[in-house]
C-alpha cells in the first residue's frame, strides 16, 4: 500500500471522526493516544515505519474508540462565514483563486461565504479577535500569534510532498568535522536566513535558547540582537536558503541554517557534495487553518468537514492552485504548532518581526 493511499485512507477515517465529535472532545482522545503510535506516526513520516505496522496503529485506534466512524449530523448556527488568506503580493493573482473556494465552500455548506485577503496579518488577528473573519489559512508562525493574541485554534495543516512539516537543519562544510552538534555552533561565524526564517531562524536559535546554551537578557528585539552578537562569533542574515549555503561553501562563514532539503533544492550536484548535514534540529510545521474561538462546535466541524472534501480528486485543483498544497489533515494547535510555538516566545520581540515580514501595506 503506497503513500498516497495510506493518506487517503486516514483523511477519510479522520473526515468521518471530525463529523462525530466536538473539536473539545477530539481534543480529548488526542490525549489518550498511546506514546508508541505517536512515535510510530513520525516514523513512518520518515520511512522508518513500514506502511502495515503505521496501518495496525491506526487500527488499534479505531478498535480503541479512539477514532470514531460512526456519522453523526452537523447543523450550522450561522449564515455566513468570512474566510482570510495569508498576506501575499499578488493579492488580485490569489483573490481570483480563492473565489473557486469561496463558491466550494457556499455549495458544500449552504451558506454565503466570503473571502478576504487583507495585506497584513494584523488584520485577520483583529478580525478574528472581534468576530469579523471567522477562518482563515495562515503561516504557521503568525497562526500561533493569533492563537496566543485570540483563542483562535488550528484544525486542518496542508501536506506538502507528503508531509505535514520539513526538517530544519544545521549545514556545515564537507570537509570541517569541528561541529558535530547544534550547541556545536556557538561561538562560530553563522549564516541565517532571515530573522523570521522558520527552520533558518526561529527553530535553530529557539533551541539554543531554551535548551540553555544562549540566554537572552532583556524582553524585546534589542535583547535578542545582542544575544546574537555575543554567542556568535558573526552573524548575517542572508535573505534566503541558497544565499546562506553559498557563504558557507564560499567559507564566509563556518554554518549556514535552513532545511533538511535546502542543498538539493537550491544547489548544483558539485557544490551539493562541498556541503554536509551536521544533525536536524526538529520539525517546522506547515501552513494550517485556523478558526475563530468564538465559533461553534456545528459549525467547526461542518466546516471541517466540506474543507477535507478538497483532498478528493474532483475538489483538488481547488486546493493546489491556493497555495500548492496537496491535502488537508485535522489537527489541534498543540500538536501542530505547540513545540514550534514555544521557539517563536522564546526569541523576545519575534512576534511582531513575523508579521511586519507579511505587512504587505508597508
Amino acid at each position: 500500500m503506497n503513500q498516497k493511499l495510506i493518506f487517503t485512507l486516514l483523511f477519510t477515517i479522520t473526515a468521518i471522526s471530525v463529523t462525530s465529535i466536538s473539536f473539545s472532545q477530539m481534543a480529548e482522545a488526542q490525549s489518550l493516544i498511546p506514546d508508541w503510535i505517536k512515535n510510530n506516526a513520525a516514523w513512518w513520516a520518515e520511512g522508518s515505519v513500514d506502511d502495515q505496522t503505521f496501518l495496525n496503529g491506526i487500527e488499534f485506534l479505531i478498535e480503541n474508540n479512539v477514532i470514531n466512524v460512526s456519522s453523526g449530523d452537523q447543523s450550522l448556527d450561522v449564515d455566513k462565514l468570512t474566510i482570510g488568506f495569508i498576506p501575499i503580493e499578488k493579492a488580485d493573482e490569489l483573490t481570483s483563486k480563492a473565489k473557486a473556494l469561496e463558491e466550494f465552500l457556499e455549495d458544500k455548506l449552504g451558506i454565503e461565504v466570503e473571502v478576504v485577503v487583507p495585506t497584513k496579518y494584523e488584520t485577520i488577528i483583529e478580525g478574528m479577535r472581534f468576530g469579523h473573519i471567522d477562518g482563515a489559512f495562515m503561516d504557521t508562525g503568525p497562526a500561533w500569534i493569533t492563537h496566543q493574541r485570540t483563542g483562535a485554534e488550528a484544525v486542518l495543516a496542508e501536506v506538502v510532498a507528503g508531509k505535514v512539516n520539513y526538517q530544519a537543519t544545521v549545514w556545515a562544510r564537507a570537509d570541517d568535522t569541528s561541529v558535530q552538534s547544534i550547541e556545536d555552533t556557538v561561538g562560530k561565524k553563522v549564516a541565517f536566513t532571515s530573522i523570521t526564517g522558520s527552520s533558518g531562524f526561529v527553530r535553530p536559535v529557539g533551541t539554543l535558547v531554551t535548551d540553555g546554551h544562549i540566554q537572552i537578557d532583556g524582553n524585546d528585539i534589542v535583547a535578542l540582537e545582542m544575544a546574537l552578537s555575543e554567542n556568535f562569533e558573526s552573524y548575517t542574515f542572508a535573505g534566503g536558503y541558497k544565499a546562506a549555503l553559498q557563504l558557507l561553501i564560499n567559507e564566509h562563514v563556518d554554518i549556514a541554517f535552513g532545511s533538511d532539503i535546502a542543498a538539493q533544492k537550491y544547489l548544483e550536484l558539485e557544490d551539493q557534495v562541498k556541503l554536509r548535514p551536521v544533525t536536524t534540529i526538529g520539525p517546522v510545521p506547515s501552513h494550517v487553518f485556523m478558526v475563530s474561538s468564538e465559533m461553534s462546535d456545528p459549525t467547526r466541524d461542518a466546516l471541517v468537514d466540506a474543507l477535507i472534501e478538497l483532498n478528493y480528486d474532483e475538489n483538488n485543483g481547488i486546493l493546489r492552485d491556493l497555495y500548492g498544497a496537496e491535502a488537508l489533515v485535522p489537527t489541534t494547535t498543540t500538536m501542530h504548532i505547540g513545540e514550534f510555538g514555544t521557539f517563536i516566545d522564546a526569541l523576545t520581540g519575534l512576534d511582531q518581526q513575523i508579521l511586519d515580514k507579511y505587512n504587505k501595506s508597508k
